[in-house]
Parts: structure tokens; sequence; C-alpha cells
């Protein structure tokens, strides 16, 4: 059985590129290297990472592995981009059993709806349960339509509430 570590990717900036090309923002490149250093300070320092393949998540994992001694083998899955919180257990089972730390570096506010399912399983179920989303984020009921959305919703992301993240 190994350990999840969840990261959300630094702050970014907001050119006018495609979403996937959006980079890290001042405050971004100076975040994730701590973000590196804090899990090195914890003894946290996953031994395998899948990254999403975003500039931003890209560059968050760069500069948080440059913090460690030795960077562990990171697989860049475009599914991270795309996947809503089943999605992401669906790459998750692709982890070894024996991969120890697992560091998976991600978007909002998919990790968290992952966080708040994997919390709220019953320890002895062999695999996460299925996530829908809500507008609360509780990862319990159906999504909202998209009538109750401030914003177009996104596939399998629920409302895009603001800029997505």
């Amino acid at each position: 059985m190994w350990r999840l570590i969840v990261l959300r990717h630094a702050k970014s900036a907001w050119p006018d590129v495609r979403d996937v090309e959006r980079p890290l923002a001042a405050r971004g490149l100076r975040d994730a290297p701590a973000a590196g250093r804090w899990l090195l300070d914890h003894e946290l320092v996953p031994d395998h990472a899948i990254c999403s393949p975003a500039r931003r998540a890209a560059e968050t994992w760069e500069l948080a592995s440059a913090e460690w001694p030795e960077a562990p083998p990171v697989v860049h899955d475009p599914r991270v981009y795309e996947a809503d919180a089943n999605g992401l257990v669906d790459v998750l089972r692709t982890v070894s059993p024996t991969a120890g730390t697992v560091l998976l570096v991600g978007h909002q506010p998919v990790l968290a709806e992952l966080v708040l399912a994997l919390a709220d399983r019953d320890p002895g179920a062999p695999a996460p349960r299925p996530v829908t989303r809500t507008s609360t984020g509780s990862g319990r009921s159906s999504p909202p339509a998209p009538s109750q959305c401030s914003r177009r919703p996104r596939p399998g992301r629920g409302c895009a509430r603001g800029r997505p993240g």
C-alpha cells in the first residue's frame, strides 16, 4: 500500500494563451520550490510522481523536485489535466502497490474532490467509490444544472466558477 500526496500546481499567470500553456506567475515560481523544500523537510519526498501535462503543473513539478537530492520518476499523464475525480482514481489505479509515496500534481477543483472522496471511503473497501461532484464539493450528489452555473460547465468539472484551477 502506498501513500498519496496531492499537490495543486503553484499560482499561475493568465497570459493570452491556451489554458494548457499557462505558465506559473512570479508567486508560483517562488512557491513551487518552497513546496519541494517542505516535502523534503517533512520526509515526504515521493518515490513516484504523476503530473498533469499542463505547463503550470509541469513547472511546479520541476521546481519542487529540484529541491530534492534526487527527483523520482515522473509520468506526465494527459488524463490528469482533463479528469474528474473518478478519472484520477483510474490514473491512481495504475500505480504499483509497492510504489511507496506517490505525488499527484494537478488542478482544482478536482484534486479537492478526489481528496474528499478518498477521505470519505470505508477503510475496508478495496477501492474508492465513484465520485459525483456537487456545487458544495461534498462529492455525493449530482452535478448542478448548467442554469445554476455562473459560467458554462466544463466536462467532468461541474460549474466553472471564476477562473479554472
